[in-house]
C-alpha cells in the first residue's frame, strides 16, 4: 500500500513549533512510519470529531487528523494537547 502525503493546517504548524525537540523527533516518526502508512490506525473520534482520528504522542499531547482518501491525503488539525497549556 503506498504511503499518504502528509499536510498541516497553521494551527497545527504552530502547535508543532511549540514542541520540544524529543516531541517533534517522536512526532515525525509517528506521521511517517503510522500514520502515513496506516491511516486508520489512530482512534476515531466521535459526536463533533466524528469525521477526525487521533493518535497519542505523550501523556497529553496527541495528533488529530482527517484522512481524504481520494487524494490520498492526511491532513494533520492539532499536534498538542486539547487540555491547554
Amino acid at each position: 500500500m503506498a504511503k499518504y502525503e502528509i499536510r498541516f493546517t497553521k494551527e497545527a504548524a504552530k502547535d508543532v513549533k511549540k514542541l520540544t525537540s524529543n516531541l517533534k523527533t517522536k512526532l515525525k516518526h509517528i506521521l511517517l512510519h503510522e500514520i502515513a502508512v496506516d491511516p486508520y490506525c489512530g482512534k476515531k473520534l466521535v459526536g463533533d470529531l466524528q469525521d477526525f482520528f487521533s493518535f497519542r504522542l505523550s501523556y497529553k499531547d496527541r495528533v488529530v487528523y482527517t484522512i481524504d482518501k481520494k487524494r490520498h491525503l492526511i491532513f494533520v488539525h492539532q499536534a498538542r494537547t486539547h487540555y491547554g497549556d
